[in-house]
């Protein structure tokens, strides 16, 4: 039986591509999409031929077992928290909220409801990602020293940039991908964080340029560029990069090497065109595995407020300029 699975909003671009993958699961049923905007809720139905819901209640109401939430960030708990009164398993984009207590909250109301929660990580799904990891734990490179990471992009604009709805700029829409991957390779939690941001990009009140650096206790360290600093006239939206120095050897990961440069003068431009592995179509595989069998969902909502501890615990570093340190 088909794994019965509604979107609780389209807001976030990346909604359209786990709906996307819904649709090619083929033991999943995308049985409708909400959203506090109706009429997007209408066109994202009709694009993906299913049905649009007049309200978060009545799409909840209809016989699901999971759903996808695709909101503006600090509308996550408020989804979350109705999706789990109502029994339902839950994958929630990232970052998974805007403050601790959020995302505590979010976690406490599944787990008392007794269902799972879900952070949307796509980037521990990438093939590539997966053999870096397998290389590490096989101990031929020894332990981790330390790590370079970057998460460069495009300014998305639109609620991304308003603080009221995103809870604050690019530090917290990229910091949290690559603080993932960093304690998914090394089993540690981040202890430390410094970090520096500017505006000097687009020269507005956000900021659009974020460099971390980490201290994962006295074992590893490590950097991350999580900038959008990549202008309309790049070929790609931007980069998920690691290298990892270790004992023996260093290992280096470019997560969408795998492109075609398309020179169109249809556009007049230049673009890098993704071939391989659908890392979105991967996560969702695993999200309805977890619901149709039962079994623990591979990465957490706990997963997810650890990144945003980090993201915002940078902030608090770049406003004080001084290392803050976590728990």
């Amino acid at each position: 039986m088909a794994v019965r699975i509604g979107i609780m909003s389209m807001a976030h671009m990346h909604a359209f591509s786990y709906a996307g993958a819904i649709n090619q699961i083929e033991d999943a049923e995308l049985v409708g999409i909400a959203d506090h905007d109706p009429d997007r809720a209408a066109e994202s139905a009709r694009r993906f031929q299913t049905r649009a819901y007049a309200s978060y209640d009545e799409l909840l109401a209809s016989g699901l077992d999971a759903v996808v939430i695709g909101s503006e960030n600090v509308r996550h708990r408020e989804l979350c928290e109705l999706a789990a009164s109502a029994g339902k398993h839950i994958l929630c984009e990232k970052p998974l909220a805007t403050t601790v207590e959020d995302g505590e909250a979010m976690i406490a109301a599944c787990d008392r409801a007794g269902v799972m929660l879900m952070t949307a990580f796509p980037c521990r799904f990438s093939p590539a990602m997966v053999r870096l990891k397998a290389a590490l734990d096989s101990g031929s490179f020894g332990s981790i020293i330390a790590i370079r990471g970057t998460n460069r992009g495009r300014c998305p604009f639109g609620w991304f940039v308003d603080r009221a709805l995103s809870g604050g700029g690019a530090v917290i829409d990229h910091t949290v991908h690559v603080t993932d991957l960093m304690r998914w390779i090394t089993g540690l939690d981040v202890t430390e964080v410094y970090a520096e941001t500017s505006n000097r990009m687009f020269g507005q009140d956000f900021e659009d340029i974020g460099f971390l650096t980490l201290g994962f206790g006295r074992e590893v360290f490590a950097t991350l560029d999580s900038s959008w600093s990549r202008p309309k006239s790049f070929p790609t939206w931007g980069d998920v990069t690691m290298s990892v120095v270790c004992e023996r050897g260093v290992l280096s990961l470019d997560m969408f090497a795998q492109n075609l440069v398309l020179y169109s003068d249809r556009t007049g431009g230049t673009s890098w065109v993704p071939w391989g592995s659908n890392i979105d179509l991967l996560m969702l595989e695993a999200f309805v595995g977890s619901v149709r069998d039962g079994e623990p969902v591979p990465i957490t909502g706990v997963d997810g407020l650890r990144a945003v501890e980090v993201a915002l615990a940078a902030y608090r570093s770049a406003e004080r300029k001084e290392v803050v340190r976590l728990r």
